[in-house]
Parts: structure tokens; C-alpha cells; sequence
């Protein structure tokens, strides 16, 4: 950076592809947050962020619409044995009505936690542009947090993970707010982290999940320790895999994703198998804009 005439440091980038971008200023080496910016909670740390506006972003920007409720809210996990917080959308007509609504179960990524939809992902003003222009069933959407007292990634942080989502957060939600029960009116779906945890937890629980979305991810193709459980799993449960499933929604950012080669060998195992996905790309590499889409083009797919 320069400091002009005025005493004002400057900075010219290169070009930035559209959307949202986690930014730091390094200050004699160390990473922190602009000041002069908001933050957010991301690469494990709070970092600040700028909007590249582009063509085509319209289906995240604030409209005359109704619009539905953001909310935050606490509730004591029985299976982690503490209080736990979880983001909610309340879709438009939520309050004042006694009308039930299915639920999207919805996990951010690695480095992130429960505000990284809500905040980054604008997914209250998406869904509110695709509800008001009914290219979407109002739902309730459940962003918790997905970090594990163990790594998310390990074995015991998945299974930890599934239980706390079976035993603890949809249960609460289901006694607390007007849902409607049974796996055609739940969805999971996640990015990254997200996604690994939704394919653990939602591929072995078609009983649950009538609807399963997996953004920018898949297994790691170097180590089957977990992997290899789940494809044996898919292959002595096809035919249920299959018919339980409304939609096994998987997307990756194109091949500049960094999941994009371990999607794609997953993707090769799920064809010799037999099991039934819509695959979608959308350029950008694992980031935000690229997530954003995501949703925007899974969502009208749900609870139809």
C-alpha cells in the first residue's frame, strides 16, 4: 500500500471475479481485519469482505418483496452437553399463521461457523426473491453450527455430528416451531466441510433426508478410511438410496475448485454403483459467489 497526499494508504488489486471476497491487510506480517470495514467469520479467523458487483447478481439483492425473518437462537445440545447457537429463516407469513413448513438443514464450511450462510451467503434475501417470485416452496431454513468438539473431518467428528444432528438440533426444531415432519419435508446440504458432513449424515439416513444438496465437495480420494464405508454402504442400498431420495443435488465451482478432483473420483465411484445425481457446475473455485449460486439453484428444487 501507498500513502497519497492526503495521508490515506491506497491499494490497486487485480481484477476480482463477482461476489463476495474475504480480504486482510498484513501489517508487518500478521493478517488482521481493515478497520474501516465489517468483518466476518472466516479462514478460522474474522476477516473483512467486499461486494464485486456484477450482471446477474439481482437474485441476492434486497427487492420489494415480503420479506421473511432472520433469527438467532440458542438451545442445549443433549449430545455435546452444552449450549449451541443456530441462525433460522422464517420464510414471509411465518408469524401470525399456524401453518406448518418443511426445513432445509443447512452447514457452512471449514474455518466458518453458523453466520457464514446467513451472513456471506445472503440466503435470507435469496430465498425471499425466489419465494416472492414462486420459484420456491417457503421453508424454514436451520444454519447451526457444524464444528465438532473433534475434527469435523475425522470419523468421530462425523458420526458426533450426526448425532447431534439427529438427537439434539432436529428435534428441538421440531418441538419449537412449526415444521413438518418426515424426510420429504427435511433437506441437508452443505458446502465443503458442509458437504462431507452432509454425505455422512445424510446418505445413511434416507429415512430422515428426502432431499440432500453437496456444494463444492466429496471425499478425499487419497484415503478410503471413511470413503470406503460409505461406498459399501451405497452399494448394499441402491435401490433405497434411490427411491428415498427426491434429489441428490451435487455442484462444484469448475475445475479451479479445489474439491473438484476428489468430487470427480467420487462421482466415478457413485456411476459404477448406480446411484442416481444431478451434477452442476458453476466457475468460480470454492468461494462464495459460487455457493451463493448454489443455492439459489437448489432451492426450487426442494419439497416440490
Amino acid at each position: 500500500m501507498n500513502k497519497n497526499t492526503e495521508g490515506v494508504w491506497e491499494v490497486r488489486t487485480d481484477s476480482l471475479t463477482e461476489g463476495f471476497h474475504y480480504y486482510s491487510l498484513l501489517i508487518d506480517g500478521v493478517a488482521v481485519a481493515d478497520p474501516s470495514s465489517e468483518t466476518f467469520y472466516g479462514m478460522g479467523r474474522m476477516a473483512s469482505g467486499i461486494e464485486v458487483p456484477f450482471d446477474g447478481d439481482d437474485y441476492y439483492q434486497l427487492k420489494e418483496v415480503p420479506h421473511g425473518d432472520l433469527r438467532i437462537k440458542q438451545y442445549f445440545s443433549p449430545v455435546l452437553n452444552t449450549w449451541r447457537q443456530f441462525y433460522m429463516y422464517t420464510p414471509p407469513g411465518y408469524d401470525g399463521s399456524d401453518k406448518e413448513y418443511p426445513v432445509l438443514y443447512l452447514m457452512h464450511g471449514g474455518g466458518e461457523d453458523e453466520s457464514g450462510w446467513a451472513r456471506q451467503g445472503k440466503t435470507n434475501v435469496i430465498l425471499d426473491n425466489l419465494i416472492a417470485g414462486a420459484k420456491a416452496k417457503p421453508m424454514v431454513v436451520v444454519m447451526p453450527d457444524g464444528n465438532m468438539p473433534v475434527s469435523s473431518f475425522s470419523e468421530n467428528g462425523l458420526e458426533l455430528f450426526t448425532r447431534e444432528l439427529k438427537e439434539g438440533l432436529i428435534p428441538f426444531i421440531e418441538k419449537n416451531y412449526r415444521i413438518k415432519e418426515g424426510a420429504n419435508n427435511r433437506a441437508l446440504a452443505g458446502l465443503s466441510m458442509g458437504g462431507i458432513q452432509t454425505l455422512y449424515a445424510g446418505v445413511e439416513n434416507t429415512g430422515w433426508f428426502g432431499y440432500l444438496g453437496v456444494f463444492s465437495s466429496g471425499w478425499f480420494a487419497n484415503d478410503d478410511s471413511i470413503s470406503g464405508k460409505h461406498y459399501e454402504f451405497m452399494g448394499e442400498n441402491t435401490t433405497q438410496i434411490n427411491t428415498n431420495l427426491k434429489e441428490f443435488w451435487i455442484a462444484m465451482g469448475g475445475k479451479e475448485d479445489i474439491a473438484y478432483k476428489n468430487c470427480k473420483a467420487m462421482l466415478q465411484k457413485y456411476d459404477e454403483i448406480g446411484i442416481d445425481y444431478t451434477y452442476s457446475e458453476y466457475p468460480g473455485g470454492h468461494t462464495w459467489p459460487v455457493w451463493r449460486n448454489n443455492l439459489f439453484h437448489f432451492a426450487p428444487l426442494l419439497f416440490q
